[in-house]
């Protein structure tokens, strides 16, 4: 687990990882790049190894190579200070999945939204991640012509997340994580599906993660993410601004949709359905940002990425 600033949550997911129940043993460790809130004591104070290393040092893919190397196991398991799991059978879940065949590369698990999260928030995850099925299931390349034609084939095979995964080691000495800026873990498992390796996905493996951005947020958010799906993937998500407000009407219209469904009426219907409104505006203007991000001059690049302003917060 790669730790910066984990706040109290923290805790409760390193509690919830110490009690869960498998036939094997198992063991956590933290790499910590700088925290000032007292997260390195937290780690510790609980008996779990707690490594230290330079903010500067500090890359998504590069420091989870790094905890890899540090651990022992067969399977390595990822997981983010803010992602807590949803029973204390989510790790044996989750390694049963990557160890359900031999030529797995790797596995990931659901995500739920937080139980104070927007209503809109728990309908988007549950929406998306119902898209894998509800049992556990292998998935590998085999159709070659459809995987090059069609890009919702593509991303639906390569989707990961490594806010909850699991990786065999064998195959990560092989391929380890790239050193990217954003989404290594789906740069990963492109490479792996490429390879010929398979991917599951444990729906019994659920945790906890969310995140209610604001809409500055929300726009830095998808600019990095439709830059990165640009750079390393070659997908052109909004290229057109005419369909990027088209898309935003059409988020927006269903979010009001999902908030009438949830009971709201009347004065607070619309301030919530105005206010998702932006967010979604927020979300389909950076990825329109991001798509043409080539195109832009560097001072807006830096501005608008949330990834770089972390990164530049991490080197001081």
């Amino acid at each position: 687990m790669p730790v910066k600033n984990g706040g109290p949550l923290l805790g409760e997911v390193l509690d919830t990882l110490l009690r869960q129940q498998t036939p094997w043993p198992f063991e956590v460790i933290v790499v910590d790049s700088g925290s000032s809130d007292g997260s390195v004591e937290r780690v510790r104070t609980r008996g779990v190894r707690c490594e230290v290393i330079a903010p500067e040092a500090f890359g998504h893919g590069r420091t989870r190579n790094h905890l890899a190397s540090l651990s022992r196991g067969e399977f390595l398991v990822f997981l983010t200070q803010d992602a807590r799991p949803a029973s204390a059978h989510w790790l044996n879940h989750l390694v049963a999945a990557c160890a359900a065949e031999d030529d797995v590369a790797g596995a990931f698990g659901p995500h739920r939204a937080h139980p104070h999260a927007r209503h809109v928030t728990h309908r988007e995850l549950d929406q998306h991640f119902a898209g894998f099925g509800d049992q556990l299931s292998v998935v590998r390349l085999q159709d070659r012509a459809r995987f090059a034609a069609d890009p919702g084939y593509r991303q639906w095979l390569h989707f990961f997340s490594s806010n909850n995964a699991c990786i065999r080691r064998s195959v990560w000495e092989r391929l380890p994580l790239p050193d990217v800026a954003f989404a290594e873990d789906q740069t990963w498992a492109l490479r792996a599906i490429e390879a010929g390796y398979g991917k599951a996905y444990a729906p019994e493996a659920a945790v906890y993660h969310s995140h209610d951005f604001g809409v500055w947020e929300t726009l830095q958010r998808n600019f990095d993410e439709a830059r990165c799906f640009r750079v390393h993937f070659g997908y052109r998500g909004q290229d057109s601004m005419l369909r990027a407000l088209a898309s935003a009407l059409q988020l927006a219209r269903r979010d009001a949709r999902w908030l009438r469904e949830a009971g709201l009426r009347g004065a607070r219907l619309c301030r919530n359905a105005l206010y998702m409104g932006g967010i979604e505006c927020a979300r389909i203007a950076g990825q329109y940002l991001g798509t043409q991000h080539a195109r832009l001059p560097a001072w807006l690049l830096r501005w608008v990425s949330r990834d770089e302003r972390l990164q530049r917060a991490r080197a001081g």
